[in-house]
């Protein structure tokens, strides 16, 4: 199963917000949804899907376990909990959110828990998020790169992230760019903005394209109909060689999201 290259993140999103953008992302079209235990808002995206009267097998489900939930004694109970409040028998992905912080649960532990839940039907494929390349090696040597659909992680023009994106499809797992208009910075690039001008489109849906031109899955997030509606357009357009050299040079390292006490050491 490939992982959809478009779909409709959740981070920050709860409530009535998050049922509302969920329902008009679905009902303009998105099939595939992102969220987290730690987003605590599975419940709210679980209600908008079964509102929606799509059928499951058309939706691309995807959430993420969080540090607290990594023992093996807890992680598929925690997974069982999120198929709960999301309404469904199996997730499409599901994630290590972060790594374990100071390696209180060794990689091989709360990866092999993982595996165990994709034997036994509560998720299709696993996979990793904000992983480095040295953690990517553990959790290979745990469970096999076959058994690792993605690595989602921080990523947009800003910064780029090579270290990590070359070693990952190096082995064959796909890249997941969350954070791709890095808050809004990028939508004011000035190289950008000329390329939205030049193609008559936005600098959200150039920045998206360039990621899915790039190989990477993204997930943006929005609250406005009119963003949701014109950020799918970018599945649909195709950048020039030179448009993705230019926006190459914008790789700066400019990193938005590092928790203290989460963060691994980056590469």
């Amino acid at each position: 199963m490939s992982i959809p290259a478009f779909g409709l993140g959740t981070f920050r999103l709860q409530g009535q917000v998050v049922i509302d953008s969920v329902s008009t992302g679905l009902e303009l079209g998105y099939r595939a949804i992102d969220t987290a235990q730690i987003y605590e808002n599975e419940a709210e995206v679980g209600e908008a899907i079964a509102a929606s009267g799509i059928a499951r097998e058309e939706l691309f489900i995807t959430s993420k376990i969080w540090v607290a939930n990594f023992a093996k004694d807890r992680l598929i109970d925690s997974l069982r909990e999120s198929l709960r409040k999301l309404q469904t028998d199996y997730l499409d992905l599901t994630l290590i959110h972060w790594p374990s912080p100071e390696d209180q649960v060794p990689v091989a532990e709360f990866m092999g828990a993982l595996l165990e839940a994709k034997r036994l039907g509560l998720t299709r494929q696993i996979g990793v998020s904000n992983f480095t390349v040295d953690l990517m090696k553990q959790a290979i040597a745990a469970v096999g790169a076959e058994n690792i659909a993605t690595n989602q992680i921080e990523l947009h023009p800003y910064l780029q992230n090579r270290k990590v994106v070359e070693f990952a499809q190096s082995q064959g797992i796909r890249i997941t760019s969350y954070m791709t208009l890095a808050y809004g910075e990028v939508l004011k690039d000035p190289v950008i903005q000329q390329i939205a001008n030049r193609l008559q489109s936005t600098p959200a849906q150039v920045t998206l394209a360039w990621a899915m031109q790039s190989g990477y899955a993204v997930i943006p997030s929005s609250t406005k109909r009119a963003n949701l509606a014109s950020n799918l357009k970018a599945c649909a357009m195709t950048l020039s060689d030179a448009d993705m050299a230019l926006i190459a040079t914008l790789e700066r390292g400019h990193r938005l999201t590092s928790p203290k006490g989460i963060a691994p050491h980056w590469d």
